[in-house]
C-alpha cells in the first residue's frame, strides 16, 4: 500500500512510534476533550521493572485506559474495568508496556536517543498544542499537560524515548524482503481459477416421487429428533396494553378537516401525465443536428450516449412532467414512447431526448382519498389519546395497582403470552422492539411500569413464571413432523439420485443429459455463486480437473463436473497488483516477526520484575 505524503518539513511515524505517542497523544486529546485521565494515587509508584527501567503505576494506568477507551469505541458503549479485564486488555496493554520498557532499557545501555531539536518539532507539529492561530502555543501546551497530570519533563521524556524507539523498529524490522519462492507460491495457489459445471438437484429430478409416511413412521421421526419439536424455555408474560389501532376507529372525524386535507395534499392524489425521459445535451445547435441526422441513418440512441462519452445512467432524467422539461416539454410530450426527439432548446443547451416510457395521469377523488385520510386523522388522535393517559397509567402502578386493574380502570387490553428470549414470535406485540426489550429485561418480582411504543401505544407487562423447555406432543407437531420428514426423506433420495448422476456422468454420460446446468466458466475462490452455499467454491477447489463431486449442504444438492483449471495468470496489471500486495503482506509479516523476537530477546536478557500487587492496585482504581 502506498505511503500518504507527509507534510514538508515534518517526518512520517513509524508503526511503534504511533504506539507509543500511545496514550501521551490519545489521552491528551481525550483529557482536550473532557479531561477524563485520573492520575494512579496509591503507596507505591511502579507496576514493573525491565532492566532499569520502571514501568509507573500512571503510565499503565493511561496505557490502560486508552486502550479501554478505544475498544469501547468500537463497541459503541463505555466498557467497565471489569469487562476490560474479561477481555484480557490488561493483558494485552502490560505487554505493550513492557515491550517499550524493554526498548527503552537497551536504548539507554547503548547510549542511543535523539537531540531537543527533534523533540521540540515533535511538539510544535502536534494538533493539540496548538492555539487559535493554528500554531504552537505554549499556554494551550502547559494547559493540556497540567489537565492530564504530566510535566513537561515526564512529556518530553517519553517522547524523546519514543522517538529512539522508532529508531529500533526501523534497525530490525526494516529492509526485509518476502522471498520469491514464497510470494511465487502464494500466489499461483490465491490466483487459480477455475471452471466448472453444476447441476442443482430438487424434487423434480427424483425418478419417484417420496411416499407418504404411516404414523409409525411419523412417530419414530419425531422420538429420534425430539430436539426439532421442543419448545424452548420462555418467559410467562402478562400484559396490558392500549395501541392506537385499537381505539383509532372511535375517534371523531370532522369532515371540514378531512377536505382541508386532501386539498393540502392535492400533489399525492392528482397526478399529471409524466414521461421517462433519456437526454443527450450536446455544445452547440450543429452538433445535434448532426447527430439527430446519425440517428435517422441507423445509429442506435445508445452509441450516440457512448461517443459524447456518457452512459445511459448519466442520460436517464427519470419521470418528468411537462413542466419539468421547460421548453422542451411540448415536444417531448408530443413524441411516442420509444422515440427520440428534437434537437429541442434545454436548460443545458441543445439536446435529444428519448421518451422511455409514458406514464399516464392519475386521480384519486376525495371519496376515493376518504377513507385512508380519515385512518390517518384517528389514527394520530388516537396516540394524543393515549400520550394524554400514560401518566395515569403510570400513577397507578406506582400505586399498586395491577395490569388487570388497568383494564378495568383504563380500558387496556390484558393478555399473556410465553415468550422466548432472543425471539420476536408470532404475537402482534412481540412486533414491538420495545416490548421485546422490556420482556428481555423483566425479572421475577418487577413493578411494571409504563412502556411507550413506537407507534404511540403503550404497554406494561409482568413475567409470571419461567416455562422450562418441553417437547410439543406428538399430536400437536404431528403437521410440523409430517413437514420435518418430508424435508428428510427428500434430502435422501436427492443424495441418492446426486449418486446414480455422478455414476453415470463418470461411466460417459454427459451431465447436461440430466436437466439444467449452470455453467461457471470461471471463478476466483474469493468468488460469488448465487443461492449456493459458501462451502460450494472451496469444495470446488479441492477438486481435480474432470473430477465429478456430490456437494451437499442444508438444502442444497449439487453434481459439480470441475471443467477446468486455469493457472495464476503471469502478465498484467491485476495479476502484478495481487503478487505485489501478497509480496507486501508477507514483507510485514515477516518484519513483525522479527520485530517481536528482537524484543522478546530484550526483555528476557535484561529480566522482568512484576508487581501483581501494584497492578491489582490499578485496575482497582479506575471506573
Amino acid at each position: 500500500m502506498a505511503k500518504t505524503p507527509t507534510e514538508e518539513g515534518k517526518r512520517p511515524r513509524g508503526k511503534l512510534q504511533e504506539v507509543a505517542v500511545w496514550t501521551l497523544m490519545g489521552m491528551l486529546i481525550l483529557g482536550l476533550g473532557g479531561f477524563g485521565v485520573t492520575n494512579f494515587s496509591g503507596g507505591v509508584s511502579k507496576v514493573a521493572s525491565v532492566g532499569e527501567i520502571d514501568v509507573t503505576t500512571d503510565d499503565y494506568a493511561r496505557a490502560l485506559q486508552s486502550q479501554v477507551a478505544a475498544v469501547s469505541q468500537q463497541f459503541g458503549q463505555q466498557l467497565t474495568m471489569q469487562q476490560a479485564l474479561a477481555f484480557g486488555i490488561d493483558k494485552q496493554v502490560l505487554q505493550d508496556v513492557l515491550t517499550r520498557a524493554a526498548l527503552d532499557n537497551e536504548a539507554q545501555r547503548i547510549g542511543l536517543s535523539v537531540g531537543d531539536a527533534t523533540v521540540a518539532n515533535e511538539i510544535t507539529g502536534m494538533d493539540a498544542f496548538k492555539g487559535v492561530s493554528g500554531t504552537f502555543d505554549r499556554e494551550t501546551y502547559r494547559f493540556a499537560l497540567d489537565r492530564n497530570k504530566l510535566s513537561e519533563t515526564e512529556f518530553e521524556t517519553n517522547l524523546r524515548r519514543d522517538i529512539s524507539r522508532e529508531l529500533f523498529q526501523g534497525a530490525v524490522a526494516g529492509g526485509f524482503k518476502a522471498p520469491s519462492a514464497l510470494t511465487d507460491t502464494l500466489y499461483s495457489w490465491a490466483a487459480e481459477r477455475r471452471g466448472f459445471s453444476m447441476l442443482r438437484l430438487g424434487e423434480a429430478d427424483l425418478t419417484a416421487p417420496v411416499a407418504e409416511p404411516t404414523d409409525e413412521e411419523l412417530k419414530a421421526h419425531y422420538d429420534a429428533h425430539i430436539d426439532r419439536f421442543t419448545k424452548p424455555e420462555a418467559k410467562r408474560i402478562t400484559y396490558a396494553s392500549l395501541l392506537p389501532e385499537a381505539i383509532a376507529k372511535d375517534q371523531p372525524v370532522d369532515e371540514a378537516t378531512l377536505q382541508k386535507l386532501y386539498e393540502d395534499r392535492i400533489a399525492e392524489f392528482v397526478i399529471p401525465e409524466r414521461r421517462i425521459v433519456e437526454r443527450i445535451v450536446y455544445p452547440d445547435q450543429a452538433s445535434a443536428e448532426a447527430a439527430k441526422a446519425k440517428l435517422d441513418a441507423g445509429t442506435s440512441f445508445e452509441d450516440l450516449v457512448t461517443e459524447r462519452g456518457l452512459t445511459l445512467d448519466a442520460v436517464d432524467m427519470g419521470d418528468m412532467s411537462k413542466d419539468d422539461l421547460g421548453a422542451a416539454g411540448e415536444v417531448v410530450f408530443a413524441t411516442a414512447e420509444g422515440e427520440v426527439a428534437g434537437p429541442v432548446d434545454s436548460d443545458l443547451g441543445p439536446a435529444l431526448f428519448r421518451v422511455v416510457s409514458v406514464l399516464a395521469a392519475e386521480e384519486t377523488s376525495f371519496e376515493q382519498a376518504r377513507e385512508t385520510l380519515a385512518i390517518e386523522i384517528q389514527t394520530d388522535a388516537a396516540r394524543r389519546v393515549i400520550a394524554d393517559q400514560v401518566e395515569a397509567i403510570d400513577d397507578l402502578l406506582a400505586g399498586g395497582a395491577t395490569l388487570e386493574d388497568l383494564g378495568k380502570e383504563m380500558g387496556l387490553a390484558v393478555a399473556t403470552l410465553d415468550h422466548v428470549p432472543g425471539q420476536q414470535g408470532s404475537e402482534g406485540i412481540e412486533g414491538y422492539p420495545a416490548f421485546r426489550e422490556a420482556a428481555e429485561a423483566v425479572q421475577e418480582g418487577d413493578f411494571p411500569e409504563a412502556v411507550v411504543l413506537d407507534d404511540g401505544g403503550v404497554v406494561a407487562l409482568r413475567l409470571d413464571e419461567i416455562v422450562p423447555a418441553a417437547p410439543i406432543p406428538f399430536d400437536e407437531a404431528k403437521d410440523q413432523v409430517a413437514e420435518d420428514w418430508r424435508r428428510d426423506a427428500i434430502a435422501k433420495a436427492l443424495t441418492a439420485r446426486a449418486g446414480e448422476i455422478k455414476a453415470a456422468i463418470e461411466g460417459g454420460a454427459a451431465i447436461g443429459s440430466f436437466g439444467i446446468v449452470d455453467v461457471t466458466p470461471e471463478t476466483a475462490r474469493t468468488g460469488f455463486v448465487a443461492d449456493a452455499p459458501e462451502t460450494l467454491l472451496a469444495d470446488v477447489f479441492k477438486m481435480a480437473e474432470g473430477e465429478v463431486k456430490v456437494i451437499e449442504a442444508d438444502g442444497f444438492v449439487a453434481v459439480v463436473k470441475l471443467d477446468r483449471i486455469l493457472p495464476a495468470a503471469t502478465e498484467g496489471e491485476d495479476a502484478q497488483g495481487m503478487r505485489d500486495a501478497i509480496a507486501a503482506n508477507a514483507r510485514q509479516a515477516i518484519a513483525q516477526d522479527a520485530f517481536a523476537a528482537f524484543t522478546n530477546a530484550l526483555t528476557a536478557e535484561a529480566g522482568i520484575t512484576l508487581d501483581q500487587a501494584a497492578i491489582n492496585a490499578v485496575h482497582t482504581s479506575l471506573p
